[in-house]
């Protein structure tokens, strides 16, 4: 993902940014990706839209920023001493994140705009890519407490606890629940202690 710009963590370049990445989620989620414009973006930040086309081009660019600043944000991972414990719980925030009134219709306009725009996707891929690797020490945790195998690739049982709340949202249109959600973390649990996720041999032995 490209950045535009240096971003200090402080001042005006810093303020600048965050107005132009609120103004962008609300005008992604009032309008959609179709009704996505710099003018409107500009006009809800305050910030003059000929800045907003040298520092970003384009509303791709304005997706792609804003999904960026969310990936580097704090995700709450869960630490509840069991692997069945952290990935419910991982699965629940992913259930909250989309069912929430405030975050749901924003996140719910993400996907919407990456399926509809290669670039968008490309940057909703990165944000995910993050999210997963930062949720992966549940499962190396668990590994290294010895409730699942050595070798368990930890992002694909990340990955595979929270898909079929992606599947049913994005695809068949079925609500999600708790229920929904403690299934599929289950499901990947039992398929990771099974040894479904194991990557790489266990590490040998050492000799006496």
């Amino acid at each position: 993902m490209t950045t535009h710009g240096t971003v200090r963590p402080g001042g005006r370049t810093a303020r600048t940014r965050a107005a132009v990445r609120e103004a962008t989620l609300a005008e992604l989620v009032a309008h959609g990706y179709q009704g996505l414009t710099v003018e409107g973006v500009a006009a809800r930040s305050g910030v003059h839209k000929t800045t907003l086309y040298r520092r970003w081009g384009n509303v791709e660019g304005l997706i792609a920023d804003a999904l960026e600043l969310a990936s580097g944000e704090p995700w709450p991972i869960p630490d509840t001493g069991t692997i069945d414990g952290d990935l419910r719980a991982l699965a629940r925030e992913v259930l909250i994140g989309f069912t929430d009134p405030q975050a749901g219709p924003v996140a719910t306009a993400f996907v919407a705009a990456a399926v509809q725009n290669p670039a968008a996707g490309r940057a909703l891929h990165t944000f995910f890519r993050a999210r997963h690797e930062q949720s992966a020490p549940i499962v190396d945790r668990a590994i290294a407490r010895g409730e699942l195998p050595a070798g368990t690739d930890s992002v694909e049982v990340v990955r595979v606890a929270i898909a079929p709340l992606y599947f049913r949202l994005f695809v068949t249109g079925e609500p999600i629940d708790e229920t929904v959600a403690d299934r599929a973390a289950t499901a990947a649990l039992t398929a990771a202690r099974a040894g479904v996720f194991v990557t790489s041999p266990p590490p040998e032995p050492a000799s006496s």
